[in-house]
């Protein structure tokens, strides 16, 4: 079977999945925010941001596969498409969802025996620390936000994972909506649920402490009167990857398990 041999990774997930099964050989063009593996960024041509790209670059690459995720990278598809290329573009929101794609990126280089012992290592990983939160008693409401202005909330994934955790997410009857104009909430909703702690994991910039002491709505929340307030790197939780798997989930476990003391 003939595998790809010339790909383009429009997210930095495809790329630290394809290094770990030793297939960055494969890999010609990365995304500037590549920051995992470390070295990614100095062996492989920047090709992308997250929603543009630079087609002339990218076409000189020669790609027989551009990979990318996310419907924010509509208008980036449709225009590479055009220009002929092959595109494939994911939408995972959930952690089943995240591992079957990484099982559909190991087949496309033949690598399905090693993908799959990854994510059996992973979801060990998931189901001890599940049983841990399991045994304790107290669930501190958690608030996870992406963005501040709009206030966006966790993405399905994140809110998996704050359970799984041992965590009682503020949101979950939204858990399912799968672009952020849909988890857009106010202050007014936010401070009404009185979350414990609020985790902070904004995109492409840091979290604003000052911001959310501003914020009038929320000078009773007992996060806020309490300072428990925590940020987590998005690269390490906002991409549907292994850092997910190998740093993040263990970042917010031990947030939220410092709060059950």
């Amino acid at each position: 079977m003939n595998y790809p041999k010339r790909i383009i990774c429009l997210t930095e997930e495809t790329t630290e999945l394809l290094y770990l099964l030793q297939e960055q050989s494969r890999i010609i063009g990365i995304s500037v925010y590549t920051v995992r593996p470390e070295n990614a960024s100095k062996e492989k041509t920047k090709v992308s941001s997250f929603i543009s790209g630079n087609i002339k670059k990218i076409k000189s690459l020669k790609p027989d596969l551009i990979i990318g995720f996310s419907d924010i990278q509509a208008q980036l598809a449709h225009d590479l498409i055009k220009e002929g290329l092959n595109v494939l573009i994911t939408n995972q929101r959930s952690i089943d969802e995240i591992f079957e794609t990484m099982s559909l990126v190991g087949s496309l280089v033949g690598r399905n025996k090693e993908t799959s012992l990854l994510i059996d290592t992973w979801k060990q990983t998931l189901d001890l620390i599940s049983r841990k939160a399991k045994a304790r008693s107290f669930k501190p409401k958690v608030f996870f936000q992406e963005w501040n202005e709009p206030i966006i909330t966790a993405i399905q994934w994140v809110r998996e994972l704050v359970e799984i955790c041992g965590g009682d997410e503020i949101n979950s009857n939204i858990k399912n909506m799968s672009l952020a104009k849909d988890r857009i909430v106010s202050k007014d909703y936010i401070a009404a649920r009185n979350p414990d702690i609020i985790i902070g994991s904004w995109c492409g910039k840091p979290v604003d402490y000052n911001w959310i002491h501003s914020v009038k709505e929320w000078k009773d929340i007992k996060a806020i009167k309490e300072n428990k307030l925590y940020e987590i790197d998005s690269s390490i939780i906002l991409q549907p990857g292994p850092a997910l798997f190998i740093e993040g989930v263990q970042k917010l476990q031990s947030i939220i398990e410092q709060n059950c003391l």
